[in-house]
């Protein structure tokens, strides 16, 4: 794939930037890559950027750092897949790691949880928005509009686990368009459930982990988990508190918090631990190992999507799965607005984000440093109080 090096240069500095300005989650990390991705830079279109989203959610690992990593691929090969998700990961590992360094002298949480409190309102906007503009794409007929309906039912009602939706959503307007054509059997190629085999890789406890240790632990994690930075939490107290006891739970909960309040992928959580575990090298360890399988899984699906979206059958499927991540980002947007939008300033913080976003269409680090200052500035008059 020919690139210029003049690519790989804005390709740095665009994820450099998202990765700076990344508060709140993969459902806002995805609206900030439709943003500047998508409409500002036009470098592929919604179908194609739906089609990332489904397929990065079919593999194992956080799915919107994914989602930069094939991006950065689609731009400029396979430096610039690398580029990419190194430049998405860095700010959030170096900002994770400076707090961990502050965190061992003191052992209490930083108090800018305020900041991020004003921060979240401008995410719901954010994520709100990007639902807007990849609905038309999503849900595209009839087949998909059922599959994304029914997707927030079960995900938003019954709680079923977000990559078997994403299989039924695709599955089912697959069968519902090319039920005539069904002769028995699909040539349909999925990635297979791995975690199994690796989560019954147990190594021997030590008592003091080194750096090769805490490798070890995130290398199978970041190979393992589904779903994303929120199931981190399932996977980490297991490890690292009930079998191994080198945390304890207020400090999983504190590199938990620390993980969420801080912008860019939520498993820099990683970072965090590594450096309480084992320190400088064990940041760089966990951090290397938790993201590393990531980009060997989307190095995979740069060979195996492609011939695979000339099927018109694996194209419908793939429709169904972009239907169903499109309802699993409106299931993110109602439990987001519910849980921040419940006071005066997180509304007013809210409208006024939204008017900046859509009526004059600024780019989302502005709202999202006005808010930081707004939270910035109430933390520092109660503590003055």
């Amino acid at each position: 794939m020919p690139f210029l090096r003049s690519d790989l240069t804005e390709l740095a500095g665009v994820f450099l930037k998202l990765g700076t300005i990344g508060f709140g989650g993969p459902a806002a990390h995805i609206a900030m890559l439709e943003a500047e991705i998508v409409t500002r830079r036009r470098w592929i279109s919604r179908e194609q950027f739906l089609d990332l989203i489904g397929l990065t959610n079919l593999i194992p690992g956080p799915s919107s750092t994914e989602l930069a990593i094939y991006i950065g691929y689609l731009r400029a090969g396979w430096w610039g897949l690398i580029i990419a998700g190194v430049c998405f990961i860095l700010p959030a590992m170096a900002i994770v790691w400076l707090l961990a360094i502050g965190y061992d002298r003191v052992q209490t949480l930083p108090a800018f949880i305020g900041i991020f409190n004003s921060i979240k309102p401008v995410v719901v906007v954010l994520t709100i928005q990007a639902m807007w503009k990849l609905q038309p794409s999503a849900l595209k007929n009839l087949p998909t509009g059922v599959a994304g309906m029914g997707s927030i039912g079960l995900l938003g009602v019954l709680g079923v686990n977000t990559f078997v939706v994403l299989l039924l959503a695709g599955f089912g307007v697959l069968g519902w368009q090319h039920w005539r054509d069904w002769r028995g059997g699909l040539s349909i190629i999925v990635l297979p459930r791995i975690e199994l085999p690796l989560l019954a890789i147990v190594p021997a406890i030590a008592t003091h982990p080194s750096w090769v240790d805490v490798f070890g632990i995130f290398l199978k994690m970041g190979a393992t988990i589904y779903g994303g930075g929120y199931v981190l939490l399932a996977f980490l107290q297991p490890e690292l508190v009930d079998r191994t006891h080198w945390l304890t739970s207020n400090q999983l909960l504190d590199a938990i918090a620390i993980g969420q309040v801080t912008p860019g992928p939520l498993f820099t959580t990683a970072t965090f631990i590594g450096y309480l575990l084992a320190g400088h090298a064990g940041a760089i360890a966990a951090t290397v190992g938790i993201f590393l399988p990531s980009f060997g899984f989307v190095g995979l699906a740069t060979y195996w999507a492609p011939p695979l979206r000339r099927s018109i059958w694996f194209r419908s499927w793939l429709d169904g799965v972009n239907a169903a991540a499109w309802g699993a980002i409106v299931v993110v947007a109602y439990r987001l607005g519910m849980s921040t939008l419940g006071d005066g300033q997180s509304l007013s913080i809210a409208v006024l984000a939204a008017v900046l976003l859509w009526r004059w269409q600024l780019e989302p680090i502005w709202p999202l440093l006005g808010s930081a200052t707004i939270g910035l500035v109430g933390q520092l008059a109660q503590s003055h109080r």
